[in-house]
């Protein structure tokens, strides 16, 4: 139990200081870890699909284009290059299309359909997470970056984990969603919302690019739909039979399970910064 313990606090500082470091230290490192992520956590993905054994997808050409997809909205959004970018990712989702035709398995619907997911609901939200470091300055005719938007979502995401773990254990008596996540309250969801809420106007002192409300905003999306990826991800391994997505992180699980929170959070939070500049 204390070797667990040492092991899964050992796993947990690590993936911080990586994650954050990369994030912060330049574009280049925050495009490489995320070129990685996002390629691992398809890959992972696909691999849980095929041990179901319902569907047998192609994990290797899924798995590319989660890293490609990442790459191709990088350079979209630092405009190193056009739409045409996107080319090739398309070649890729009609080649795992095409592809069905000529391989003669038992489930080519399904094989399709779980092929398309893990692009949509694994590959796109990392690869959104450009759109949030990378802003158009059209005054001044060039692109900056800024890591503090999308680091932003994961401490926001942490917070609301940790307040909702502690809050949860002392006082938690309300389940949250039973039926898929017995051991949640809304008493340790409120608790954690109220964590993140209260980092919200950290950064906003510390980084008053956005007010205090718009910073809050962020924090109250991000804590909202972060459960929902919570429980998504929660429902699709109570549906698999499985406790962990993987074992990459040890003590922690895999990929997925540590982003899952991460894959309902970023889009919603680039919805909500762009419905922001809307009615600015």
């Amino acid at each position: 139990m204390k070797n667990n313990f040492i092991q899964r606090a050992v796993t947990g500082v690590l993936f911080v200081v990586v994650l954050v470091g990369c994030i912060l230290y330049s574009p280049l490192s925050f495009g490489i870890l995320f070129t990685l992520i996002s390629a691992l956590s398809v890959y992972e993905f696909t691999h849980l699909m095929n041990q179901s054994g319902e569907v047998s997808i192609n994990k290797a050409i899924a798995g590319l284009g989660g890293a490609y997809l990442f790459l191709a909205l990088m350079g979209f959004c630092t405009q190193a290059t056009d739409a045409r970018v996107f080319l090739p990712y398309l070649a890729l989702l009609l080649y795992l299309m095409i592809t069905e035709l000529y391989l003669k398995k038992k489930n080519p619907i399904g094989n399709w359909a779980f092929s398309m997911l893990s692009q949509l609901y694994v590959a796109l939200p990392f690869a959104l997470l450009n759109v949030l470091a990378f802003q158009n300055t059209p005054e001044i005719s060039s692109v900056t970056y800024n890591p503090i938007l999308p680091l932003s979502i994961f401490v926001f995401i942490w917070l609301s984990d940790t307040g909702a773990y502690c809050v949860g254990s002392m006082i938690g008596k309300h389940r949250l969603f039973e039926r898929i996540s017995p051991k949640k309250s809304w008493e340790g969801s409120i608790g954690g919302g109220i964590f993140s809420i209260a980092s919200s106007f950290a950064f906003a002192h510390f980084f008053p690019f956005m007010p205090v409300w718009q910073w809050a905003g962020l924090a109250v999306t991000v804590v909202i739909f972060g459960t929902w990826g919570d429980l998504t991800e929660s429902l699709m391994k109570r549906q698999l039979g499985i406790k962990d997505s993987g074992n990459i992180l040890p003590g922690h699980g895999g990929m997925l399970d540590r982003f899952d929170s991460a894959l309902m959070a970023i889009p919603a939070a680039v919805v909500y910064l762009y419905i922001l500049t809307i009615f600015q």
